[in-house]
């Protein structure tokens, strides 16, 4: 039976964190599916069980701990040669015990930074991905001069916004080879707060505009950008903003590291844009198996709504731009 017409097993998997922003993973047993690699810790969601419950069985029975407070973090598809598994993630953030194997398997607690040096199943790269990225997304909005857009800017990174999309189009500036003074300061100003930049700059302002030597992430691509594109961007991430189904299936075809997904609730920049609702947001995303940011109508207060409803969190331009 292929893996296609096989029925689809649904796990339950923690991502734990404990007070030293380490993560938690235990390795397979080598006679297990895809045994031998590392995983974060959960199992199979029994009949009548909800993922919260299946979780805490899990986590008790083979790392013994026990889940105080978690929230979900992504859902993610996934078929082998052998399988399809749906494992439903959460993160873990409060919990009590020792983390040990209570099934003899080895248990480790890592860094972010450390994941890359171990091997886990290939569904598991998506749940690394999704705990790299922030629950906040700044899209930078209008400015009157370079002076202006700098204390913008640090204002935002001091309030905790750890990844920024520099978002320039052909009407933003005065001068067209003004573009390099705001990529080289974004770039400065991100590297200084830890956070994570990516670019969004039209193709009139290309020309003017030298990348070598500049410290940024990779890029963002408008949904008009994305259409156009026939392969990924270079670049440590990629994101695209999408508002159908088609735009979000294009993004994955170029296997974009994580999306936006617009308009969310009403907004005043686009009136006439009807707004998707939460419901329809979260049917959408279901089946994406990256991270999805809620953009449009939405701001900080939004964070705990968007995360009940599959988004990896929220993008703004006017909540984090002041």
């Amino acid at each position: 039976m292929s893996a296609a017409q096989a029925e689809t097993v649904h796990v339950a998997v923690a991502v734990i964190i404990n007070d030293n922003r380490e993560v938690c993973i235990s390795r397979r047993h080598p006679q297990a599916h895809q045994g031998g690699l590392w995983e974060f810790p959960g199992g199979k969601i029994e009949n009548g069980e909800s993922v919260e419950q299946a979780l805490a069985r899990e986590i008790a029975e083979e790392i013994g701990l026990r889940i105080i407070a978690s929230r979900p973090l992504i859902r993610i598809e996934h078929a082998y040669a052998d399988k399809t598994v749906c494992l439903h993630v959460h993160r873990v953030e409060r919990f009590s015990g020792t983390a040990r194997g209570r099934e003899g398997q080895p248990v480790k607690w890592l860094a972010l930074s450390e994941l890359v040096f171990y091997d886990f199943p290939q569904a598991n790269y998506a749940i690394i991905k999704a705990m790299s990225l922030p629950d906040k997304y700044l899209i930078t909005g209008k400015f009157a001069d370079l002076d202006d857009f700098q204390q913008k800017l640090e204002k935002a990174l001091s309030s905790g916004i750890r990844l920024v999309q520099l978002r320039l189009k052909k009407d933003s500036l005065s001068e067209p080879a003004l573009v390099q003074a705001f990529v080289e300061t974004s770039a400065a100003l991100c590297k200084q707060a830890g956070a994570k930049l990516l670019l969004n700059i039209a193709a009139e302002l290309e020309p003017c505009l030298d990348l070598s030597g500049i410290d940024f992430a990779g890029y963002h691509a408008d949904s008009s950008k994305l259409k156009s594109l026939s392969e990924r961007p270079p670049g440590e991430l990629f994101c695209a903003s999408c508002h159908n189904t088609e735009e979000l299936q294009k993004a994955m075809d170029l296997k974009a590291d994580f999306m936006v997904l617009s308009p969310v609730l009403p907004t005043a920049s686009h009136p006439d844009m009807p707004a998707l609702g939460w419901e329809a947001f979260a049917k959408m995303i279901r089946d994406i198996p990256v991270p999805v940011y809620a953009l449009g109508g939405v701001s900080e207060k939004d964070l705990e709504t968007a995360l009940e409803n599959g988004a990896q969190g929220v993008a703004a331009i006017s909540a984090f731009w002041k």
